[in-house]
């Protein structure tokens, strides 16, 4: 796990792409995307079924790794409305014991905005914790501190003559308030470049935009957004 500060707290992004919140106890985990592979068999390109298999067996080993209490996910639970009806058992089993061992709350996104409460927990559209707002897709002029999901930023770097595309999370800091989109989670997600005008876009007003790589026991920062005539230390 890497330390990383964020609107006064430390928290530490962990090399499976969670954030652990230690003040809190909470693992925050953003696009779990279950249930991605039986969607597209639904729709005749045949996948591995074994998605969510994955996917939660690291939300468990990320939970033990740091000893979270509760689990927040940040929307996109479910790759679709069916997902839920759709995991086999030994995945059921594992979700189902995880939310029956943590304080487990489901922020719902644009895929599962009709999701069913049936594997136990919470759910809520969004969330505000400590003064720090959780919620699915950032929201440009938020001028409270927000943790998000939503866009799967990915950073590409060329290293030794090779392009390499990484899993990141994207900080703004402004004179206001602190903002993050989370890097996706689930195991078959894809990804946005994380300089995407897009992504820079939501994150406004902002003095810097920074890709943020967890690499071992050190954090990485890639410049992406510089307001004009402001100098970022």
């Amino acid at each position: 796990m890497v330390p990383v500060s964020f609107a006064g707290q430390e928290m530490f992004l962990t090399q499976s792409n969670a954030l652990y919140w230690p003040a809190e106890q909470a693992l925050l985990v953003a696009d779990l995307h279950l249930e991605k592979a039986s969607f597209y068999a639904r729709h005749g390109q045949m996948l591995p079924p074994y998605d969510s298999r994955e996917t939660l067996e690291r939300v468990a080993d990320a939970v033990k790794l740091t000893g979270a209490r509760r689990v927040i996910t940040l929307g996109d639970n479910f790759h679709d409305v069916e997902g839920t009806a759709s995991l086999e058992p030994h995945a059921a089993g594992v979700l189902e014991a995880l939310t029956r061992s943590l304080d487990w709350i489901w922020i719902t996104g644009n895929h599962d905005e009709t999701m069913h409460r049936t594997y136990g927990g919470d759910m809520a559209e969004e969330l505000e914790v400590s003064g720090i707002v959780l919620r699915h897709q950032a929201r440009r002029g938020e001028t409270r501190p927000e943790l998000s999901g939503h866009y799967h930023p990915k950073m590409r770097v060329r290293v030794r003559q090779r392009h390499i595309s990484r899993p990141c999370a994207v900080r703004a800091i402004s004179d206001g308030a602190d903002r993050m989109i989370l890097p996706a989670f689930g195991t078959l997600t894809g990804g946005m470049d994380a300089g995407d005008p897009e992504i820079l876009k939501v994150l406004q007003p902002a003095r810097a935009i920074d890709a943020l790589v967890p690499v071992r026991t050190r954090l990485s920062s890639f410049p992406l957004w510089r307001a004009e005539d402001t100098r970022v230390a």
